[in-house]
């Protein structure tokens, strides 16, 4: 496995890569890997012939008041786990890298990036287009890997690849989760010992409501309100939101739009922000 840490690197590496008729996959992340990014590897090694996965904690998609300082970071760790999936590449770049001297220019999703997430974490998703747009161009991968777990997210930068005529094709991995169903996270880790064991309610809430669903119950109101005490009555989290929405459009629905529907949530405990999402 080659360590890029510059640009440069990137393209020579590449660059040889293609000269040679490779398809090459890329694995945007931020580190402290877990199952849920080794199944994004995984996946990308099906659909192309090389691999190169980016570590990078992106601090245009942290507000001041976040996480950014500490966001799990375990670059050794990291780089022992891809090297057993036989990853060709892994490229670390600083942030001055990314983002040098005067750097001034930013990409923003009007409509996709104003709700779910975005409502809670304004310039959230310009920080996270921008960054997933630079590595675009740097690495110039044929595919692009991300989980559905960031559904919004995998929406935003689906419809940024489609806008901008670029040629990558865009694969969502479903969600892995952990025995009890709790979605793998990097935050995870910044659970307190109580908070893991109360955390695993998030997706418990969503069974239930797809369980209701099932069983005929279609209106949206109901079944969010189902899903918010579910959650406010087993954890000590904070709800910041519930929300059903159109999956192409992330636009509120009345009632469930069989093939069409997000379900969407997202909790804050103290140290870390969790969300998850189920799709109808």
């Amino acid at each position: 496995m080659e360590f890029l840490r510059t640009q440069q690197e990137v393209r020579e590496c590449v660059g040889a890569w293609k000269i040679s008729g490779r398809r090459l996959a890329l694995v945007p992340t931020m580190g402290a890997l877990h199952e849920g990014h080794l199944a994004l590897v995984r996946r990308a090694k099906q659909e192309a012939d090389a691999v190169i996965v980016s570590i990078f904690v992106n601090p245009l998609q942290f507000a001041p008041n976040e996480d950014f300082e500490r966001y799990p970071r375990s670059l050794a760790a990291d780089g022992a786990l891809l090297r057993t999936e036989e990853v060709g590449a892994l490229f670390c770049p600083s942030a001055h890298e990314m983002y040098p001297e005067n750097f001034q220019t930013q990409v923003t999703l009007d409509k996709l990036s104003d709700v779910l997430c975005g409502h809670s974490r304004p310039g959230h998703f310009r920080g996270v287009a921008t960054v997933v747009l630079k590595l675009f161009h740097i690495v110039q991968p044929d595919v692009a890997l991300f989980g559905w777990k960031d559904a919004q997210q995998f929406i935003l930068l689906r419809r940024m690849v489609e806008d901008l005529n670029l040629p990558i094709k865009m694969i969502g991995v479903e969600t892995v989760r952990e025995e009890d169903g709790l979605a793998m996270s990097s935050r995870n880790a910044n659970l307190s010992g109580d908070e893991r064991r109360e955390a695993p309610a998030i997706y418990a809430a969503l069974q239930g409501a797809r369980e209701r669903i099932e069983s005929g119950e279609l209106t949206a109101e109901t079944l969010r309100r189902a899903i918010a005490e579910k959650i406010q009555s087993d954890t000590h989290a904070r709800l910041d939101y519930v929300e059903i929405v159109s999956l192409d459009k992330l636009q509120p629905l009345e009632e469930i739009v069989p093939g069409n529907t997000l379900i969407a949530v997202a909790v804050q405990f103290p140290r870390a922000r969790l969300i998850d999402n189920i799709r109808l």
